[in-house]
């Protein structure tokens, strides 16, 4: 892959900021000018950015309606109400849901969860869960990672006496649902000061709410940030501010002491007595929880995640390892399918937006083939499938693109929708997805910018290897745990050679394992170039060349630092 490497120029008064940083920190000038690329230009704010402090967690009752929902709450326990808590079934929802029961169950023997069907209800609060929340008697209903559009659904749940808290951070529409109390920042009116938690991040937040309301040690609350950590990840939210402390702490809980469930779906995937970062989590944890709710449906990982005894969770956790196998398999044969379609269209490169359609796709995978074909094709993707006389769909976007924002102009033609900035979902008449596709793509067309179609490196500064050692390595870890708006920092070296040691690795040897000097320092860095063996001939040839890395540790050699090089420029000297 060759990309475009976009460095990062700061101003004068940035660098002035990095420099005092670095002085009054007795970190690199690199650094200091990470901290300032983050927002971070005194010390004291650095010194919550490297150590976040629970005691930092925002104030539960800033949420409005959050004084509401306590006191609803509190009756509901009071009077024995049966109390149901709803979720969807995707990481974010079935981790927001364990969370919620397992915190609440200590106080109440009147508590279940639910999980909609997938294919049976479709996304978020359905008529069927509530005719069944109705039958089995439920007056309370606290609904996570949905429901902020659920307005006629949650009317009809008031008739049959039913009330809602919704914990939700999707965007609302003008018209808000007729629940007794609604937790989500991104209301119109909303006065939380913070609008980028996920919904098991608000599930947090109201039973941190509970908790401060009956004096309750927060104490209590600590064994449940490992879930927060899964969904944090997952779901792909900004690592900064409160989201920060909430996962920096949930993975520290979830290496020491992990409940019954994740320690199972750990051990299955091969991650028994290793240290869990959040990547980890993305690629490993994250599926396997994402597939019951695929294959079959999102229960069962809930199932798994309030499951106290570990013979039950492996036997759980197994099952779950098995629908991410067949996961897999679908994902690779639709990936290739929709792929094939995408290159076959004569005027691709004429527009911005890709969308495919195909009435025989699976609709549990059609999200992940959204974001392969973006990752692909370096353009925001709209995905769909046939259900019933509708067409359903999944949307993905690039750095940068709203693509919420890109489904909503549509919205007079779609049945349904929802979302945020990088992901939404929407249902539209079958018969009308030619229609959706041109305005969808002429919409990316007109408000796209150049570059955001680009396959883009951001790289955060140039160094000399003799700038990398143990210290600098250091420092920089304490900048984890990284994600949006604290990616991993990107660095450029120039004019590097082989030291002579480098060669081709890997079962198809795709890979290069590298040693290399710069022509600064006789320093040899040891790095790994996934998937770019194609550059090894020119590497042994001895002439320079610049790369772009991130600096890691070596897993197989504890304490080695390692560069893990993302793309190589080939360079002539003279």
């Amino acid at each position: 892959m060759n990309y475009r490497w976009q460095f990062k120029e700061p101003t004068r008064n940035q660098q002035e900021q990095a420099k005092t940083l670095s002085r009054e920190l007795g970190i690199s000038p690199v650094l200091g000018q990470l901290l300032v690329d983050r927002g971070i230009t005194d010390t004291q704010q650095a010194g919550k950015f490297f150590r976040p402090q629970l005691s930092d967690l925002l104030d539960p009752f800033l949420f409005r309606d959050m004084e509401i929902a306590v006191r609803r709450l509190n009756e509901a326990l009071g009077r024995k109400e049966k109390i149901m808590v709803y979720g969807d079934y995707d990481v974010d929802g079935v981790t927001a849901v364990a969370l919620v029961y397992k915190f609440l169950q200590k106080y109440s023997n009147s508590i279940e969860y639910y999980i909609p069907d997938r294919y049976e209800e479709g996304y978020g609060v359905s008529k069927q869960g509530i005719d069944y929340a109705s039958e089995s008697g439920v007056k309370l209903i606290i609904v996570l990672d949905c429901g902020i559009k659920a307005v006629q659904e949650i009317a009809y749940a008031h008739e049959k006496g039913i009330d809602f808290i919704i914990c939700d951070h999707h965007v609302p529409d003008a018209i808000l649902p007729p629940a007794v109390a609604i937790l989500n920042a991104k209301r119109t009116d909303g006065t939380y000061p913070y609008g980028d938690l996920c919904g098991c991040g608000v599930g947090f937040k109201l039973i941190q709410g509970f908790a401060k309301s009956n004096g309750i040690p927060f104490s209590e609350l600590i064994p449940l940030l490992d879930l927060c950590a899964v969904s944090i990840a997952a779901d792909i939210v900004p690592i900064m501010s409160e989201n920060r402390i909430l996962a920096y702490h949930g993975l520290r809980q979830l290496n020491q002491s992990p409940c019954v469930g994740l320690k199972a779906i750990m051990n299955i995937a091969g991650m028994e007595g290793k240290e869990v970062h959040l990547p980890d989590i993305i690629y490993k944890i994250g599926p396997r929880l994402n597939a019951s709710g695929r294959i079959e449906n999102g229960r069962e990982s809930v199932a798994l995640l309030v499951e106290t005894d570990m013979d039950a969770a492996e036997h759980k956790a197994a099952q779950i390892d098995h629908y991410n196998e067949q996961r897999k398999d679908l994902d690779k044969v639709m990936t290739e399918q929709a792929n094939q379609i995408v290159e076959t269209l004569v005027h691709r490169n004429e527009h911005k937006g890709i969308v495919v359609y195909n009435e025989e796709w699976h609709k549990g995978v059609i999200g992940i083939v959204a974001s392969r074909l973006t990752e692909i094709f370096f353009r925001p993707a709209v995905v769909l499938t046939r259900d019933g006389e509708y067409a359903t769909g999944s949307a993905r976007s690039v750095a940068g693109f709203d693509i919420y924002a890109a489904i909503e102009s549509c919205r007079d033609i779609l049945e349904n929708f929802g979302g945020h900035t990088y992901a939404a979902g929407l249902t539209i008449k079958a018969d009308r997805v030619n229609e959706f596709k041109q305005r969808f793509e002429y919409y990316v067309d007109t408000h796209i910018l150049p570059g955001q179609t680009d396959a883009t490196l951001s790289v955060d500064s140039t160094l000399s290897f003799r700038e990398i050692d143990r210290k600098f390595f250091l420092d920089l870890k304490r900048f984890q745990p990284f994600g949006p708006e604290n990616t991993k920092p990107l660095f450029c070296t120039r004019q590097v050679y082989d030291y002579g040691t480098s060669k081709v690795v890997g079962r198809e040897q795709e890979h290069i394992r590298l040693e290399l000097v710069d022509n600064r320092c006789n320093k040899v860095m040891n790095g790994i170039a996934f998937g770019q063996s194609s550059q090894a001939r020119y590497i042994k040839t001895k002439r320079s060349f610049n790369i772009v890395y991130s600096i890691e540790e070596n897993t197989y050699k504890r304490g080695e630092i390692q560069l893990q090089i993302e793309d190589i420029e080939t360079t002539e000297l003279g």
